[in-house]
């Protein structure tokens, strides 16, 4: 059966989190608040969620459970695909070589368990996550996730290689929308949106040398 209705794909990384990882801090709980709220005002305009989604880790948990203390009976469920792993493992010669070595440096730092499943997670993220739905009607889905996997799932909607996922930074309770349409190319309609936040809350997450 073809795909009939667009689907409209949410996607906020977590709140920032405590050094350790294992809870948000008192911004982090506020980032994610103030976005419920942002995302409670968008369905009360006539875009209600269908989902909220989030990964397993405590800091995308409690974030996706404050946002959903501000929606009223949105379903929140737990996904292994929305969690925190390297989604592709690229080849020196795919990637610029003036950056390769860095960059191939950078993920050989991260556990292997994220560098070995990531892979498959990746690829099961985007049979569940994107492309139209069936039906009549629009579907409106919320993923919390990682950084990685948001910038992995923004590539795929450029069609972009699949190395590309690196150097996609995205901030701590900020929303990226894409729209996948029957018969169209997928939309980023809007990437890394803090419009939601106060000054104080913005670019968490970031590097200091790329905050603005």
């Amino acid at each position: 059966m073809t795909a009939t209705a667009p689907r409209y794909l949410y996607l906020a990384r977590h709140g920032e989190a405590s050094p350790d990882e294992s809870t948000l801090t008192e911004n982090g709980r506020r980032q994610a608040v103030l976005l419920g709220e942002r995302l409670r005002d968008h369905c009360a305009a006539g875009s209600p969620l269908a989902a909220i989604h989030h990964g397993p880790l405590p800091r995308a948990e409690q974030t996706a459970r404050l946002i959903c203390e501000q929606l009223d009976g949105v379903p929140l469920l737990s996904s292994e695909q929305a969690g925190d792993y390297v989604p592709y493992l690229p080849q020196r010669d795919e990637l610029p070589a003036e950056s390769a070595d860095g960059m191939l440096g950078r993920l050989s730092q991260f556990p292997a368990e994220e560098r070995e499943r990531g892979p498959q997670l990746a690829h099961e993220a985007l049979a569940r996550f994107t492309g139209p739905v069936d039906g009549d009607e629009p579907r409106h889905e919320l993923v919390v996730t990682h950084n990685f996997l948001i910038g992995w799932l923004v590539r795929a909607a450029l069609d972009a290689p699949k190395w590309r996922w690196m150097g996609l930074n995205h901030a701590n309770a900020a929303l990226t929308v894409i729209r996948y349409a029957p018969g169209r190319p997928a939309a980023v309609l809007f990437c890394n949106d803090m419009g939601h936040l106060p000054s104080e809350l913005r670019w968490t997450g970031f590097p200091p040398e790329l905050r603005l």
